[in-house]
């Protein structure tokens, strides 16, 4: 676990979802993205540019983690609890690419993306998960996923996923 301070609130970040902590090693200084002013969901915020990339998991310290290696990769980041958090806010029309986790609780991932294909939202999909089952990889590649991945993994192969997702080369 590393801790870095940033402006008015403190954020602990945990390593347990990807293959090397190493990646997580605080910076010496913190790096402003902008003002302090309301994202494109109304949440107040640095301002970052870059694609939002929305976060669906249950696992707290994804939600505390991810988002911030995202806002270093570039993109503008934010997180949710729950298939239905994401659902009722304001950022479904906004997210260009949506990381999701298979398993959660209520509405499970691959039940979010049959919700959005019925509201005719096409987002694309990173799945991720921590069932290590190549069958279960298959079928959600299979129905549209662009990438899964298994929990420990590497932010290179995220950001690969996100590039894809985006089609940035």
């Amino acid at each position: 676990m590393v801790h870095a301070l940033l402006p008015s609130r403190v954020f602990i970040r945990h390593s347990s979802f990807l293959a090397d902590p190493r990646v997580w090693q605080a910076p010496k200084t913190v790096a402003a993205f902008g003002d302090a002013s309301r994202d494109a969901c109304g949440k107040q915020s640095m301002k970052v540019t870059g694609s939002l990339v929305s976060v669906v998991d249950d696992d707290e310290s994804v939600r505390e983690s991810l988002p911030d290696l995202l806002k270093e990769f570039g993109f503008a980041a934010r997180a949710f609890s729950s298939a239905q958090e994401f659902l009722a806010s304001d950022c479904v029309g906004q997210t260009r690419c949506l990381i999701l986790d298979i398993a959660m609780p209520g509405m499970t991932g691959p039940g979010l993306q049959q919700e959005l294909k019925l509201r005719r939202q096409e987002i694309p999909i990173v799945f991720i998960t921590a069932q290590r089952d190549e069958a279960v990889r298959s079928r959600m590649l299979e129905q549209g996923a662009v990438e899964c991945l298994f929990k420990p993994f590497s932010d290179t192969a995220l950001l690969q996923a996100l590039k894809v997702a985006l089609r940035v080369n």
